[in-house]
């Protein structure tokens, strides 16, 4: 699926915490990992490509000292095209800014720009900037709501757990407060038909283990981060926003956003 892992670091123990999924990742794929650091000042770049240079020493992979010319994004995709089929990494907060807001800035820049999703992460503990041990992805949970563009991240999805070896959950959020509101009847029957025909041919396509759940709650990041609670072998897929249907959970930006702050696991997203 992926032949390169390319890490974003910023110098910060948080742009550092997400190296343990992506240690993880690459042992369980056999994909090269590599480091990159996106330097905007260059009377600071001695500095950080050495910090950069005894990082990935110790972690034993590869490592990018790049000039931003005045824009991270694009600095960082094009490091990224350098390699064919890279997945760029990146936490959602670091100390410089370099690694940007939470979707928004640079994120949502190399979003738009690479046309490929991207793997964020924010972590929630204390990080000590240790790459700790690595972390085996064994579940990848997609979010459907029935939408052209939610169904999108199917394929993602699947495969992602394919490489992973993990298993594939489908889910789907029901809101009682939408349904009230259509005038629909309440009842999880049609929404667990809908959520259980798409794990099916989704895990029988892909070849690999398949669930589905029909969740429950009115705020969707909530009722999605109560449901992964924060499980290190968890890796969320979705898109960062879908159209809204009226008797179930619309999966915006917003609900994006509200899963990168409250699950604590990675999300591999894109544009739909």
């Amino acid at each position: 699926m992926y032949k390169r892992l390319l890490v974003a670091i910023d110098g910060s123990d948080v742009a550092e915490s997400i190296l343990t999924y992506a240690l993880g990742i690459s042992r369980a794929t056999g994909s090269q990992l590599a480091l990159v650091r996106i330097v905007d000042d260059e009377a600071h770049r001695a500095q950080a490509s050495s910090y950069l240079d005894a990082l990935a020493a110790r972690l034993q992979v590869e490592a990018h000292c790049v000039s931003a010319g005045g824009d991270v994004a694009s600095a960082l995709l094009e490091e990224a095209a350098r390699v064919p089929d890279t997945l760029i990494a990146m936490t959602t907060h670091g100390r410089s800014g370099v690694l940007g807001a939470v979707l928004g800035s640079v994120a949502m820049k190399v979003l738009r720009g690479g046309h490929a999703p991207v793997l964020l992460y924010r972590p929630h503990a204390r990080v000590s900037g240790d790459a700790g041990e690595p972390i085996k992805i064994t579940r990848v949970v997609a979010p459907m709501d029935g939408s052209p563009s939610a169904e999108s991240i199917g394929t993602q999805a699947g495969e992602l757990a394919r490489w992973l070896g993990a298993r594939l959950v489908v889910i789907s959020v029901l809101s009682t407060r939408a349904q009230a509101a259509a005038g629909a009847p309440s009842g999880d029957l049609s929404e667990s038909s809908y959520v259980r025909t798409r794990a099916v041919e989704l895990g029988k396509k892909y070849g690999v283990d398949y669930s589905w759940e029909v969740l429950h709650g009115d705020e969707p990041d909530q009722a999605i981060a109560d449901f992964v609670d924060h499980e290190r072998g968890t890796m969320l897929a979705m898109v960062t926003r879908a159209n809204t249907a009226p008797v179930a959970a619309a999966f915006l930006g917003s609900v994006t956003t509200g899963c990168l702050r409250k699950a604590g696991v990675p999300i591999l997203t894109r544009l739909p």
